[in-house]
């Protein structure tokens, strides 16, 4: 081979759905092949008296074919390529002379000089597969596939004008707060998009990388005279849906969780415009693990249960059991209630609630500005207005808020 090393591999995608390969070896290397191979039609035959659990798990399901034996002269008949991964260095040769004589490509774990194919390291992205080979470098390959896939993942990376981009509609979670935290999804949703609905609980970071032509919307600014908020921005959706935009409706946390995403869906819904709806962290379970509180600890709290703070225990308009709730012994985790905790403490300790069950507010969770402040709910009516605990706010209520392995209330993030 040693003539081969002078020139630079050939890069070309094979297509093997339904073609015979055969792996040698069922360790590390196969597990970490397998799946690629599965996913690309191939029919698999792994030759090795052994094999990792994951790989078994392949067989057991059907996935591949697993001949519990070592390597024998006459395997690789009939295929197409060999993946050669035993830790047996004569058998590798072995296998590597054979796929010579039968004109398999052969890719040898153990000795890439000694291989008539080499593995890329790949990634894809929304039907674009990047496969980069740097030679005798695979970190390198790694880290130049991450940093294309991750680009063509966020949008920082395009190819505008190769096709017509169909328009759509997407309600997209943007998640508690930090950029990073919105989905892969989400953030190359909102880099196609030609109009950005956003809320003021959004990630407002994510709107400066926008790119000049996006025209944003504050959703809390548009005008709506005889509508009221929330169908002023159905409308607006609908408008510029309709003017053949594509549209992303960016929502703080998850568009389901107190987001009113259902509602803009259905309004959409009943002007025949489809939309896709793109899950986001949400705040309930994202902010209390910021803050250092798991909302679930074993011996602790085996649930926990989310609820809208935003109307009153005793306005008549609430739908929410708090009698209920305060005979809970999981953890309570109140959205949009900081104005109200005081007569949602009350509540709570009229129905049973011990009032010296601890309590944290968490203050602009997951970002530069996050704040602790931590009470009971004997105590929190007053902390919210000695501290001057303000909205967004996350308010957790149970024994968890003592399992925190920090309870610096000033204590931010780190990124």
């Amino acid at each position: 081979m040693s003539d081969h090393a002078e020139h630079p591999a050939y890069p070309v995608g094979l297509r093997l759905a339904g073609r015979r390969v055969v792996v040698f070896g069922g360790g590390q290397v196969a597990q970490r092949r397998l799946p690629a191979l599965i996913a690309a039609g191939a029919r698999v035959t792994l030759i090795s008296p052994s094999a990792t659990p994951s790989v078994d798990a392949m067989a057991e399901t059907g996935e591949i074919t697993w001949i519990k034996r070592r390597y024998e002269e006459g395997d690789l008949a009939d295929a197409w390529y060999a993946l050669v991964a035993t830790t047996d260095p004569a058998a590798n040769a072995a296998i590597s002379a054979e796929a010579e004589r039968t004109k398999t490509w052969c890719v040898r774990s153990d000795d890439a000089e000694a291989a008539t194919a080499w593995t890329p390291a790949t990634g894809a992205s929304e039907g674009v597969t990047v496969a980069v080979l740097t030679g005798r470098d695979p970190r390198r390959s790694a880290a130049v596939r991450d940093a294309i896939v991750e680009g063509l993942r966020d949008g920082s990376i395009a190819a505008p004008g190769q096709r017509a981009r169909t328009p759509f509609v997407a309600l997209v979670g943007g998640g508690p707060g930090d950029p990073d935290l919105i989905t892969v999804r989400g953030r190359r949703l909102l880099a196609e998009a030609d109009v950005v609905i956003a809320d003021r609980l959004g990630p407002r970071d994510l709107l400066s990388e926008l790119p000049p032509h996006v025209e944003v919307i504050d959703a809390a600014k548009i005008p709506y005279g005889r509508f009221m908020a929330q169908e002023a921005i159905n409308n607006a959706l609908i408008e510029h849906a309709k003017a053949g935009k594509s549209v992303v409706r960016l929502k703080g946390g998850d568009p389901f969780v107190f987001g009113r995403g259902m509602e803009e869906a259905q309004a959409l819904a009943a002007e025949g415009i489809a939309c896709t709806v793109v899950p986001g962290i949400s705040s309930s379970i994202s902010v209390p693990g910021a803050a250092g509180i798991p909302v679930t600890h074993r011996g602790v709290a085996h649930e926990f249960t989310v609820v809208s703070g935003h109307v009153a225990p005793d306005d008549p308009r609430s739908l929410v059991d708090w009698a209920s709730l305060a005979r809970l012994t999981g953890t309570l985790v109140i959205l949009m209630g900081v104005d109200k905790i005081g007569k949602i403490a009350e509540a709570l300790m009229a129905n049973g609630k011990a009032p010296e069950t601890p309590l944290a507010l968490i203050q602009e969770g997951t970002t530069a500005a996050q704040r602790r402040v931590d009470a009971t709910l004997a105590t929190v009516a007053e902390t919210v207005t000695t501290q001057d605990v303000r909205p967004p706010a996350v308010i957790v209520i149970g024994d968890v808020v003592h399992e925190s392995p920090a309870k610096n209330p000033t204590a931010k993030p780190t990124h």
